[in-house]
């Protein structure tokens, strides 16, 4: 695994954008994966099981919210994955972790919290190429035939309708990209997908590490959050644009008018003392 600290605006983009060029399409498409968070410290745990809250009741979760849901979920939610999916979109703990295929969007959720702006924060990318290597054959042969590189819910539906059918794929641990279908505008918005690994209790940070390529963690230090906030602003990568509605406004409104507290002022660059 890579791990870069980024130092200025055009390396941070050269460092997302790198190994996109693909000489059979003769296009840059790029096969990473990016998912952004405000504090590097920050592991890749689910909401399942950091700090071992849920990983038991993960059964009982999405059972419930199967039960409780069906009155208000889309008529395309039909399988297992689709209903996890819709219940990790919502809040609900699942194994699943957020992932965008846009490096912006990865750079909003890293900036989106200005009273983060203090600490540096981490952006990870992750070749789905590299990581489909260490599927189970079942899976890889599903990929193949379907001429895919991700997963939809009505793919993995074929090799698994259940979780603990999924679970016994492999005896090893692997991690999968699954692309949710377009429940609303926000999944659209933010060109989102999840991963997924075979066990609830399982943490994507120990499977990546003994990864040794297709894995890039980038340091964005904390001098350079605002400017790569301002040029998001800029680009129109908001909370109105990723999150639309009035919630996404009023969330866009409240961040771009509040003013630049000198707490948050980048290194190197002295506070102004006022004479009195």
């Amino acid at each position: 695994m890579l791990e870069q600290r980024i130092g200025t605006w055009l390396e941070l983009q050269d460092a997302l954008f790198a190994g996109s060029w693909s000489e059979v399409l003769g296009r840059h498409r790029s096969t990473f994966v990016f998912r952004g968070m405000p504090q590097v410290a920050n592991d890749l745990s689910t909401a399942l099981n950091r700090k071992g809250l849920f990983v038991r009741k993960e059964k009982d979760l999405l059972r419930a919210f199967r039960k409780y849901a069906r009155g208000y979920s889309p008529q395309s939610v039909e399988s297992l994955w689709d209903w996890l999916a819709l219940a990790q979109h919502h809040g609900l703990p699942t194994r699943m972790l957020d992932w965008t295929f846009s490096p912006y969007v990865a750079l909003h959720f890293l900036t989106e919290n200005p009273e983060r702006y203090g600490e540096d924060g981490v952006v990870w990318c992750v070749d789905y190429r590299q990581t489909n290597r260490h599927l189970p054959r079942r899976l890889k042969t599903l990929l193949r035939r379907e001429g895919a590189d991700v997963f939809t819910g009505e793919m993995l539906a074929m090799a698994a309708s259940d979780l603990s059918t999924f679970d016994h794929l492999a005896k090893h641990p692997f991690v999968l990209f699954l692309e949710p279908p377009s429940l609303d505008a926000r999944i659209v918005n933010q060109f989102a997908l999840f991963s997924v690994m075979n066990g609830p209790e399982l943490c994507l940070d120990t499977f990546l590490e003994a990864q040794a390529e297709g894995v890039r963690k980038l340091i964005i230090p904390a001098a350079l959050k605002w400017e790569v906030r301002d040029k998001l602003d800029q680009s129109n990568i908001t909370e109105r644009v990723l999150f639309p509605g009035f919630d996404g406004l009023s969330r866009w409104l409240r961040r771009y008018y509040s003013p630049r507290a000198s707490v948050y002022a980048p290194a190197g660059r002295p506070r102004r003392r006022v004479a009195k």
